[in-house]
């Protein structure tokens, strides 16, 4: 069966997304500020709209792919905005990665505007978006978000309904909060290996199968021994993502000291203009940030 998806953000993550979608047959109508990533997707069979409203009003799902709250709220409710343009029962299907209480509240808003609502924000990046093979965590009603499988299965392999909306945000939190002390162990093993003179492209094939085993290390060991600093994510959307985990923690009255240092590492780095690069860049906390390295 044929989905018809409006799709708005067309970065490197929703990029993906709208890229795998147009390859599994879907009809996309994406939506974007940025006109050559809404061409780069039109070059593979996607319609250009040129309002968030307009690719909602020709779709029966809304895929949302954005960096912050405040650019959810005003694409789905700004002037022109996806809730402008939206038949009643449009399923809202929120990628973004954004704070549990805000989705709260945007999914309560669209409720009032009879648009449904699921946060489904995800784990892999773009190359897994690409192969089919994303993590996702789905917060919203039950019937909601096996509705959102019939267009999320074509990009993930792993779909989980976490439970009502926002348990998917949370999740993700929990995510990052994994994924950013995973990326920082393997860059500091990384350097010990390094100064130690062992081969470090050598470490993931030896460990592979035992407890420190894990996708980072075999991905990334090589990339941060490599100084391979192609990018697949960004260490400031980490930095975001931290502090909406250190957030949440304060409001839950967790103790979270490894996230602390792991959130102001990134910030470091960040601060000294790498927030761009990718999490490979992490490597360049142990040599010292140097901004020309990227030049």
């Amino acid at each position: 069966m044929t989905n018809s998806v409006a799709l708005i953000g067309a970065g490197a993550m929703g990029g993906a997304i709208g890229r795998r979608l147009v390859e599994t047959g879907n009809r996309l109508a994406v939506f974007d500020l940025d006109e050559g990533k809404v061409n780069e997707l039109v070059r593979r069979g996607a319609t250009a709209a040129p309002t968030a409203a307009e690719a909602a009003a020709v779709s029966d799902y809304v895929v949302l792919s954005l960096n912050s709250p405040a650019i959810v709220r005003r694409a789905v409710f700004g002037p022109e905005g996806v809730a402008a343009g939206a038949r009643r029962g449009t399923l809202i299907i929120d990628m973004s990665s954004i704070d549990p209480d805000m989705t709260k509240e945007l999914a309560a808003e669209a409720a009032g505007k009879g648009l449904r609502w699921v946060d489904s924000p995800l784990s892999g990046g773009a190359p897994k978006a690409l192969a089919g093979e994303l993590a996702l965590m789905a917060g919203g009603e039950a019937r909601d978000v096996a509705d959102a499988h019939a267009v999320l299965r074509h990009v993930a392999a792993n779909y989980t309904h976490m439970g009502p909306v926002g348990a998917g945000q949370t999740t993700k939190l929990i995510n990052q909060v994994l994924c950013g002390l995973g990326f920082l162990a393997v860059a500091e093993a990384t350097q010990l290996a390094l100064d130690a003179g062992v081969d470090a492209a050598k470490i993931p094939q030896a460990l592979k199968g035992g407890r420190a085993d894990s996708a980072i290390l075999q991905e990334y060991m090589p990339r941060f021994a490599a100084k391979d600093y192609r990018r697949t994510g960004r260490i400031d959307n980490m930095v975001k993502d931290l502090a909406g985990a250190q957030d949440l923690a304060r409001r839950t009255h967790t103790a979270m000291p490894l996230t602390a240092l792991c959130a102001e590492i990134h910030r470091m780095l960040t601060a000294s203009g790498l927030g761009g690069e990718d999490q490979a860049a992490l490597m360049e906390f142990f040599r010292g940030p140097k901004k020309e390295n990227f030049e």
